[in-house]
């Protein structure tokens, strides 16, 4: 059975990459409400692990990835590939065949990441103008990892424009990735409006699925991006983060969460693991930010807790509104 068969029989939905956000604790909080509303997410992909000099420990791949440690899933059955970022084809394949050893159930590389202290050391999406180092890379972590582990790969559709997009679609298939993710935007337009769903229709005639992504904030856009980049596959960044509910809604506008049973979600966010719990408020704040995007309590419970630093008093003003 081919990876097209056995990965993308039904349109995949997917939670993205997204480094400082989509972290483990994320992870797990938004897999088990796309769960709940039975719509599990088909995987989710780690924040990147950048690869440098030499091949990692085990210990950095489970901090990245605490999933390996439980058959490479979330609780709630969600897979967790393996996401790698670098620029030397040998060594990202070394570190691939580590982590496909640790259990990693696929392989995912990045050549989309805009950050500047990313691509100002040849990582990210700067590989888009070295079509055939990235072609390169793709090829050696493909050769190195076992057969019956995909290798994706995540790109934009070009560094400071497009105008290359024929030689990265090339890489693409000369490469042997399994699969391609495509943020429809160059990294010079970063994450402003809008995406260029359009643009990733030149890529759909490469033999292998293709997954669409960017500024998909609710089931409209999400519907809007199928049609006009002529795949029914999609990857959910920060809109999956505002409306938990978003990957249900896609198929299914009446599956809702309403705030009432985020509650016990956000209580369950403020719980888990970190450093201290000034981390963890952090965190926790940056998500509610973007909740309040989503739902008119949050910007009310925003205006209560911006300036708190004490975590009970959070938890407990959550327990209050649950009556």
């Amino acid at each position: 059975m081919s990876f097209s068969d056995q990965f993308f029989s039904s349109p995949v939905r997917l939670l993205a990459p997204m480094e400082g956000l989509t972290d483990p604790l994320m992870r797990q909080i938004l897999t088990q409400i796309a769960s709940d509303l039975g719509r599990p997410y088909d995987w989710s992909v780690s924040e990147f692990i950048r690869i440098t000099h030499h091949v990692l420990p085990e210990h950095v791949f489970y901090r990245f990835v605490p999933e390996l440690l439980q058959s490479g899933t979330t609780d709630s059955g969600t897979p967790i590939h393996v996401q790698l970022l670098g620029s030397e084809p040998k060594l990202m394949g070394a570190n691939a065949l580590a982590a496909a050893e640790l259990g990693a159930p696929a392989i995912d590389l990045n050549f989309g990441c805009p950050a500047k202290t990313v691509n100002n050391h040849r990582g990210g999406s700067v590989l888009l103008d070295e079509p055939r180092l990235m072609r390169d890379i793709i090829s050696a972590v493909r050769e190195a990892v076992p057969a019956h582990i995909p290798v994706s790969a995540k790109i934009r559709l070009g560094y400071n424009d497009a105008n290359n997009i024929d030689d990265i679609r090339q890489a693409i298939a000369d490469s042997g990735a399994d699969w391609l993710t495509i943020h429809a935007r160059t990294k010079t337009q970063g994450y402003k409006p809008p995406a260029y769903w359009e643009k990733i229709v030149a890529f759909t005639e490469l033999p292998i699925p293709i997954i669409a992504n960017g500024e998909i904030w609710n089931a409209q856009h999400a519907h809007q991006c199928i049609a006009q980049s002529h795949t029914s596959h999609v990857m959910l960044g920060r809109g999956a983060v505002t409306r938990p509910d978003l990957v249900a809604q896609i198929d299914n506008p009446e599956s809702v969460i309403e705030w009432q049973h985020l509650i016990a979600h956000q209580i369950a966010f403020l719980q888990g693991e970190a450093k201290n719990d000034l981390v963890l408020i952090g965190r926790y704040k940056q998500w509610l930010g973007m909740l309040s995007k989503g739902y008119v309590e949050a910007k009310q419970l925003w205006e209560q807790i911006k300036r708190e630093r004490n975590k009970q008093t959070i938890v407990d003003l959550l327990q209050a509104q649950l009556g």
